[in-house]
């Protein structure tokens, strides 16, 4: 619930604290953010665009393909490496948390944490308000200083999302740890050609570690493979739930579809890495 990340939370306009007063968050500069009903907070500063969020089909994609265990190997992997980081804090913060799926299966491995889901898309963080007694949603811009005081975070996620990384460094307490997943170049690899998915290439992996090396060191990786037994449904959904739901044509993604063997073979493949 918000209640359990008010102490972490900072005004975006001004970087004061926030304190919590019924169903508002206030700073003593007088800004003040409602809590809408669905039970997430927008932190965004005036001028931002929510134009790259996740839509409302997006996120619907994926939560019923989370749902359906698929990703369950990454559940594990992630949930496991976080439970290894000694808890200071007591925040795991989620930056592109999405509908908080992972980010819930972390905190079941640390009991009496604290979950941030900080997210973009309102639909998104709709559904994560609701995925954990434990998790505060809030609506903000990655790119853009996020609204958690300096040090925050025992723990700081980063699944199939964007990577700010002096934000990051900035809000991940000394001593704690960032964990980054991201695909590799075998991920989805049966689908990228038969469905015209955007593919990963072999280089993302150090590319990653460039752009996160001025602020990060890694101390540990897991390559999480595990083989999928899709459906067309289940094909779709991962189509519509990633980037290449913008890149894709409806009338050819559902020939190639309609063409696929049910079930469908296909591979995950993802590389999780722990910085500090």
């Amino acid at each position: 619930m918000l209640q359990d990340i008010e102490p972490y939370l900072v005004c975006p306009h001004c970087a004061r604290p926030l304190a919590l007063d019924d169903r508002t968050l206030r700073c003593a500069d007088g800004h003040g953010f409602d809590q809408a009903r669905q039970g997430y907070v927008s932190l965004l500063a005036g001028d931002t665009r929510a134009g790259t969020a996740d839509t409302a089909d997006m996120v619907a994609a994926r939560s019923d393909f989370l749902a359906a265990g698929h990703y369950a190997p990454l559940e594990r992997a992630l949930a496991a490496a976080a439970a290894e980081v000694p808890t200071v804090s007591g925040l795991v913060a989620d930056l592109g948390a999405g509908t908080g799926h992972y980010l819930a299966r972390v905190l079941e491995a640390r009991p009496g944490a604290a979950g941030a889901a900080l997210d973009l898309s309102k639909y998104a963080l709709r559904r994560a308000a609701k995925a954990h007694p434990r998790i505060g949603a809030v609506v903000c811009d990655a790119w853009r200083p996020l609204p958690l005081r300096d040090a925050a975070a025992d723990v700081l996620l980063n699944v199939f999302a964007p990577r700010n990384g002096p934000e990051m460094r900035r809000v991940l307490r000394p001593g704690g740890r960032l964990l980054v997943a991201a695909p590799t170049s075998r991920h989805l690899r049966e689908l990228v050609g038969a469905l015209g998915l955007l593919s990963v290439d072999e280089d993302k992996d150090r590319r990653i570690g460039q752009k996160l090396g001025p602020w990060f060191t890694p101390v540990g990786r897991t390559e999480v493979e595990f083989a999928l037994r899709l459906s067309r449904t289940d094909a779709a959904a991962v189509v519509g739930m990633g980037p290449s739901a913008w890149h894709t044509d409806r009338d050819a993604l559902a020939a190639a579809l309609a063409a696929l063997p049910e079930p469908v073979e296909v591979t995950g493949s993802v590389l999780v890495t722990a910085y500090e």
